[in-house]
């Protein structure tokens, strides 16, 4: 069996996968509350119950060295040494969270990515990754002539470029509210849409009726802004709503740009799927090719939007597997192709 985590500021994915006919097989997975947990070892324990586990891989949010990682949002310090030690598996990877999305790409079905512009399919290079969730996470996966191979990529605390006067004043709203400089993440990301809605509310004087301050107040303020603004019940919450997209459109353009990904942009995170039906309106790709001379360019890079939700453990499966055959040459995947 093979360990998969998605290991997040507030939650821990964990997957059990195994093989059949050389494709990844889902066994069983558990969601867990970080917070209540002292670790991640004792959240492991808690989930293997009797398989014997060969490889494991985390996908975890924050710049991996050396195998070790200290959290931002948990007072955790992950080590895949003592990962490996502890809790007696062989092998244990810790990746980048976004790096385990790249390749869980690779996994992934027609019905499981929807393609929100078609570009050029001709093309071949490099792709690239934006996820906007409870922050923004950025990767590439670079085209070696044979494979995608992706890398990590801090690039959501890049800092934010206002594009109009909404988006000027809209930093400068955010530099008073956070006492400093503003990147990219403060604006795409979960709370980026709440911090687009309290700008339109106390520097545009948008109206917000009591009903909704009081929904705000007593609710998960993005889920509020998203299901009014879908539902174009609320002024303040679809401009809000247009801000986001519009932003989350423009940083991936400039994502793709650095990168030249002509072989796709891939737009993933939990948010991406919940708001389908707005990233269809064209707001989205109207900001993402909004670049100038070299509109063209990103025209025809073809954006895809990923709908499966697990794509991270997927990724982290898939790597476990592929680095430990590495590394011992015995290969799950490869073992269960029947001839």
């Amino acid at each position: 069996m093979i360990l998969a985590g998605d290991v997040g500021g507030t939650k821990v994915n964990l997957a059990l996968y195994d093989f059949v006919g050389g494709k990844l097989k889902h066994a069983r997975d558990k969601q867990y509350p970080a917070k209540e947990y002292s670790g991640l070892e004792e959240i492991v324990k808690e989930f293997i119950v009797s398989e014997k586990v060969t490889a494991a891989c985390f996908g975890v949010p924050g710049p991996v060295r050396d195998g070790r990682l200290r959290l931002t949002n948990l007072p955790w310090t992950l080590d895949s040494r003592e990962l490996a030690s502890d809790l007696k598996i062989d092998y244990v990877f810790l990746i980048n969270d976004l790096q385990a999305n790249g390749y869980g790409i690779a996994e992934l079905g027609a019905d499981q990515i929807y393609t929100l512009s078609e570009g050029d399919a001709r093309q071949v290079g490099n792709r690239t990754l934006i996820a906007a969730g409870t922050g923004l996470g950025e990767a590439f996966m670079i085209w070696d002539g044979r494979d995608y191979v992706p890398y990590p990529s801090e690039g959501g605390h890049a800092d934010f470029a206002p594009r109009n006067e909404d988006e000027v004043d809209l930093l400068r709203f955010l530099k008073q509210k956070y006492n400093g400089r503003i990147s990219t993440e403060r604006v795409v990301s979960g709370p980026g849409l709440t911090n687009c809605y309290e700008f339109l509310r106390e520097v545009r004087g948008v109206e917000e009726p009591a009903s909704l301050a009081a929904r705000m107040a007593t609710e998960d303020p993005n889920a509020v802004i998203t299901e009014l603004a879908l539902a174009a019940k609320s002024e303040i919450c679809e401009k809000a709503m247009d801000m986001f997209v519009s932003a989350y459109g423009a940083e991936a353009g400039n994502l793709a740009l650095k990168i030249l990904s002509v072989g796709g942009l891939y737009v993933g995170g939990g948010i991406a799927p919940r708001i389908l039906e707005k990233l269809k309106d064209g707001t989205f790709m109207k900001a993402f090719t909004d670049k100038g001379r070299l509109s063209q360019l990103l025209v025809n890079t073809p954006v895809r939007v990923i709908l499966e939700s697990k794509t991270a453990l997927i990724g982290a499966a898939a790597y476990a597997e592929a680095r430990a055959a590495e590394m011992s040459g015995i290969s799950p995947r490869a073992a269960s192709v029947k001839f």
